[in-house]
């Protein structure tokens, strides 16, 4: 019964956007007991810790971050003397068996938390409670990591994950492109705007044969989020009960998007192709993304070709200057957490404190898998990437306002909801039409007001 209980409550927690690290995994259990918790050494204790197994299994989604945090994860065993296997399953399917596990199956011991799914998580008893550990290890504490990044894995006054990094936005373009076109490369004093005009003249000077941009809409958080936020409106307010996409603001934030899209690849042709093939194929010259991706560009056969600057921003009060709360990166964060019923608590409790430690975070940002989820410690990964430079993600946060990624108990339902009929997509599917955008704003309102109270 419990079991058919805990799949009822994660049934429909599968199907959702990925946002970021990019950033999940299972439930919630205690920490085990209070000998084995007081036991716990600092991170990256070594084999004396009397450890009863030999061998941590990792899953993940992101195949970019696989090398460099084995690399990580070797240097805990060295340490410690316990083997770890970090697995990359894709996206979809990593949700898929985390779900026939939570629901009796088999889990990893350690794996990745998301913003989407966290809160059902932690509620149902699937993940391992941290809260005891960390109390007796002086190496982790609250106010080294980023505040959003740390509640998010909280629940009822305990810790179900450590913050494994954070990301944020900027605006990627191909210089190529715009050589060809005679237009300037994007700047840091850049409006939402310019970059309109920008993608325009690009669009007609290749009559339709190269989009001036690119946006795929599903995808919120390296998207149209920041220009709701930019223009004065949030998604879902601090407290977290409330939006207010419907407002003035939230309504000259969505026809700011609109307006983008008359001028971006259509989102039929997104939807079968993507952004990021779109714009490595030279078919688009411009989109946004989140720093969990650098690697993919990075890599890629036209990189010489590619650069980064931060995102445009809205001049609200139309001073010619980007002023506090006009440009804004939405930032998310993964969590490592365990499976509550895991073989050897302590040794998964101590393997994620190696990975969120100062030792394990600098290397984490030197070998340009993230940035950290500890403050501080981003400096290097600004320079991981030999002859790119992606300072405009560090900056973005040093520059500009990042604003969490906006969450409740049930983000999927009215994140699923704002994407269909009756949401945003008609609106998004017919961009030339500002009253379709107008109406959807109106509606986003009520559905997620509503989700909200039935939360």
């Amino acid at each position: 019964m419990k079991k058919r209980l805990m799949a009822l409550c994660l049934c429909g927690l599968m199907v959702f956007s990925l946002a970021g690290c990019g950033s999940s995994s299972s439930g919630n259990a205690s920490s085990g007991d209070g000998a084995a918790a007081s036991a716990t050494t600092a991170a990256g204790s070594d084999s004396s810790a009397g450890y009863s197994t030999d061998k941590i299994t990792i899953n993940i989604w992101d195949s970019n971050q696989q090398e460099g945090l084995q690399q990580i994860a070797d240097d805990w065993t060295a340490k410690s003397g316990v083997k770890v296997n970090i697995e990359v399953i894709d996206w979809d399917n990593y949700w898929t068996l985390l779900e026939a596990g939570a629901s009796g199956g088999e889990m990893p011991d350690v794996f990745w938390m998301h913003s989407n799914t966290a809160q059902m998580y932690m509620e149902n008893n699937i993940l391992l409670d941290l809260t005891d550990y960390i109390a007796a290890d002086a190496n982790v504490t609250e106010d080294k990591y980023y505040d959003g990044v740390w509640k998010l894995y909280s629940s009822g006054g305990k810790q179900y994950a450590l913050p494994k990094d954070h990301d944020t936005i900027a605006l990627l373009y191909n210089k190529a492109i715009f050589d060809k076109y005679g237009v300037e490369y994007p700047t840091d004093s850049w409006t939402w705007e310019d970059m309109y005009e920008a993608a325009k003249k690009i669009t007609e000077g290749s009559n339709g044969e190269v989009y001036g941009m690119a946006m795929d809409t599903s995808n919120n958080q390296d998207g149209w989020y920041n220009l709701v936020y930019d223009y004065g409106a949030q998604i879902i307010t601090d407290d977290h009960k409330g939006t207010t996409i419907g407002s003035a603001e939230g309504k000259a934030g969505m026809e700011m998007v609109r307006k983008l899209l008359t001028e971006g690849a259509p989102q039929s042709v997104v939807a079968e192709t993507g952004t990021d093939s779109l714009f490595m194929s030279g078919k688009a010259a411009m989109i946004t993304q989140g720093s969990w991706m650098i690697n993919t560009f990075f890599k890629a056969e036209n990189s010489k070709d590619y650069a980064w600057a931060m995102l445009p921003y809205a001049d609200v009060n139309g001073n010619g200057a980007c002023d506090d709360g006009e440009r804004y990166s939405c930032y998310n964060g993964l969590g490592w957490a365990a499976n509550a019923n895991v073989k050897d608590p302590k040794a998964c409790y101590d393997l994620i404190a190696y990975f969120c430690s100062e030792e394990g975070q600098k290397k984490q940002a030197e070998l340009g898998v993230t940035m950290g989820g500890m403050q501080g410690i981003s400096e290097a990964f600004a320079s991981a990437f030999d002859g790119m430079d992606v300072s405009a993600f560090t900056r973005a946060e040093e520059e500009g306002n990042l604003y969490f990624r906006p969450y409740t108990r049930n983000t999927t339902v009215w994140e699923d909801k704002l994407k269909q009929a009756g949401g945003f997509l008609d609106a998004w599917q017919d961009p030339s039409n500002p009253a379709l955008m107008e109406t959807a704003c109106d509606n986003a309102q009520k559905i997620i007001e509503e989700a909200i109270a039935a939360e």
